[in-house]
């Protein structure tokens, strides 16, 4: 039986594949989806490989990203609020039968009265791709599913069993779990620069750097955890021990889109308020502080 606690930090949730018509540069084996077109990006963990290509790198940002559907990441705005105006979030697994499958809906949802489990039954008959994680699809909000999927999702009361059809088949979902929607901000460099003169701000917050070694060793900004991106696999999955869910997090690469989709991907780890700076180190350096080297 699949549990939320259960689910590994790489491989869940909201699986990829459920966007596939979506994400032409993936190999994916099916286009049906619950969700509505996102931005042009897609769940960073999601779309990670088990090990991650370091020759993929430079094509990551015209592909991996949010859980935040067609919510463009605001510009820093210190003020609370979400990005998504509802501020709720729901973990969700669901299972998907084809229109005409109304015999087979039924025997689903005797055998659930009866005491089986929603995602064990997803394995055995679900047709959605995220029958590989028991039907889970991970944490969404208000925006990101078609219109017959959010209300039924929206509206039903924890781990009750519903029904619902959309253009894709007949399904039955599974709310798990609610909470606090995430933030995510864009701050400016030179914003970012006056938070840095506070002395208790690397007290008050965690800073990550995702850039390579090598790429510090030439110019790093101090308090900074360095959590290179192509080494995700060693790091990935211990992050909510690695670093504090509750705390203001920064994230920096050399532009600002490699720090983007990590952002990204920490709002879908429960990260309450996550602040990527813009244009990065480079920007950082020749906007705010020349001494810092450009590369």
């Amino acid at each position: 039986m699949l549990r939320a606690s259960h689910l590994s930090p790489i491989t869940s949730p909201a699986l990829c594949a459920l966007r596939h018509s979506l994400l032409p540069s993936l190999n994916l084996s099916s286009s049906l989806s619950v969700f509505q077109k996102p931005s042009k990006f897609a769940p960073f963990h999601t779309l990670l490989p088990k090990t991650l290509n370091p020759n993929s790198l430079h094509h990551l940002s015209s592909r991996v990203l949010p859980m935040v559907g067609q919510f463009p990441c605001p510009k820093a705005s210190f003020s609370a609020g979400s990005s998504s105006g509802n501020g709720r979030e729901i973990l969700v697994q669901h299972l998907l039968v084809k229109e005409d499958d109304l015999k087979l809906l039924v025997e689903i949802q005797r055998r659930i009265s009866e005491g089986e489990d929603l995602s064990d039954l997803a394995v055995e008959y679900s047709i959605c791709p995220s029958k590989e994680e028991g039907g889970m699809l991970g944490w969404v909000r208000k925006g990101q599913m078609v219109p017959e999927f959010e209300e039924a999702a929206f509206n039903t009361p924890l781990n009750k069993v519903v029904r619902c059809k959309t253009k894709f088949g007949w399904h039955l979902l599974q709310v798990l779990s609610e909470r606090e929607e995430s933030l995510l901000y864009e701050i400016q460099p030179d914003e970012f620069h006056i938070k840095m003169q506070d002395p208790n701000f690397l007290e008050e917050a965690q800073l990550i750097d995702v850039r390579e070694p090598e790429e510090v060793a030439l110019a790093s900004l101090p308090g900074f955890q360095v959590l290179p991106l192509r080494q995700f696999g060693s790091w990935g999955p211990d992050i909510t021990t690695k670093l504090d869910p509750q705390k203001d997090t920064y994230v920096m690469c050399h532009h600002g889109m490699r720090s983007l989709q990590v952002a990204k991907w920490l709002q879908t780890q429960g990260f309450r308020r996550i602040l990527n700076v813009s244009g990065g180190i480079h920007a950082y350096a020749t906007q705010v502080d020349p001494s810092v080297p450009t590369y």
